[in-house]
């Protein structure tokens, strides 16, 4: 079991005790802050969310936190709107004039999910339809259910790592370099929720740096 640091980046959003309890009924200590020198010196940075891409990065921005994110070295791992922060940008709804500039680590974007003649937003339990070899996914197989809360989604691209369909199929997961996110809510997923968080907390950093596993 790991014995480093590890934070929850407080992006003042309304999750970050679940993520924590989370983390804890694993084992492992975690602190939440949005203290410049812990989240630097973290083992392991979670980065949480719920709500809206805007309402987020204003949090972040007002923080100060957006050059610190951007140069983390350590893992970095986004649940949900935490992963859409990752992204270049966010479309927070059908008008090109609500594009919400993101922290671009991640070179992909969040567009409204296409999700056909189904209701938003997704909500509930899905099953992943394609899943790569990233160690964030040991012991996770196509299939897995996993439960999404969301009508905003990042498209397939070269930095998808895991696949899901509601309507049409998008991201439920990507990654580049150390820095994850996924889609679904691994805190709210049962015991494969808890097998991802696990795989983040006892991932080996140099791991990440050996090559991006694409689906």
């Amino acid at each position: 079991m790991s014995t480093g640091m590890n934070v929850i980046v407080d992006t003042g959003c309304a999750n970050l005790a679940s993520v924590k309890f989370a983390v804890e009924r694993l084992g492992y200590q975690v602190t939440i802050t949005d203290d410049v020198a812990l989240i630097q010196s973290a083992d392991k940075v979670i980065l949480p969310g719920v709500g809206t891409a805007k309402h987020a990065m204003a949090n972040i921005k007002a923080k100060n936190l957006v050059n610190v994110l951007q140069n983390l070295t350590q893992p970095v791992l986004g649940f949900c709107l935490g992963m859409q922060l990752m992204t270049e940008s966010s479309t927070e709804g059908n008008c090109t004039r609500n594009i919400v500039p993101c922290l671009n680590l991640i070179p992909t974007k969040i567009e409204p999910l296409k999700a056909q003649e189904n209701r938003l937003p997704h909500m509930g339990w899905n099953t992943l339809t394609q899943v790569s070899s990233h160690p964030i996914f040991n012991g996770i197989s196509v299939g897995d259910y996993f439960y999404f809360v969301h009508s905003f989604a990042a498209p397939i691209s070269d930095y998808t790592i895991a696949s899901c369909e509601y309507g049409s199929t998008f991201s439920a997961a990507i990654a580049k370099d150390n820095f994850i996110g996924c889609q679904f809510h691994p805190e709210r997923s049962s015991a494969l929720g808890s097998k991802i968080i696990q795989n983040f907390l006892e991932l080996d950093a140099t791991e990440l740096n050996q090559e991006q596993t694409k689906l």
